[in-house]
């Protein structure tokens, strides 16, 4: 009797360890977003401010459909009030589709927050975590390849 309840305590260990593993978030960084034989387009600008996104198409990852997953970044903001953030766009680099054209799709998450979260500085990078999923996203700022229901942010250092 005492091995069976053993056996059973072991067995439901390995699950619940299993359950708690599965719930971390991956840490996932910018290059791990991109198809390995997948090659950026050259940006052009022609100081006219033309700010075109040089791969609005770009390949991602269904590998990392449904991920839960935790990626630096830098805020392009998109819905919200003067200190909460619902709706933006998280992108490898400060001034990405503001000062400079959109990196290509892959490289850029469209992020929402259902109740908003507060942004102290667009300056800052950040860490977002969340459920990460391919689906496509288009606005008058850039396409974008990946989405996130965002569930965390904090900031990177």
């Amino acid at each position: 009797m005492i091995g069976v309840n053993m056996r059973f305590l072991m067995v439901l260990s390995i699950l619940v360890s299993s359950f708690v593993l599965a719930q971390e978030p991956v840490e996932l960084y910018w290059e791990d977003m991109v198809p390995q034989d997948f090659v950026p387009s050259d940006v052009t600008i022609d100081h006219q401010m033309n700010m075109s996104q040089a791969d609005p198409n770009a390949p991602v990852l269904e590998s990392l459909n449904n991920r839960l997953v935790k990626i630096p970044g830098f805020v392009v903001p998109l819905e919200g009030t003067a200190t909460h953030t619902k709706e933006f766009l998280l992108v490898p680099y400060f001034g990405a589709c503001i000062h400079v054209p959109p990196p290509p799709s892959n490289q850029i998450v469209h992020v929402t927050f259902a109740e908003g979260i507060p942004i102290e500085s667009l300056y800052d990078a950040v860490w977002i975590t969340g459920k990460l999923t391919t689906t496509r996203w288009e606005g008058d700022i850039a396409s974008v390849g990946y989405s996130m229901k965002g569930m965390a942010v904090e900031l990177f250092e």
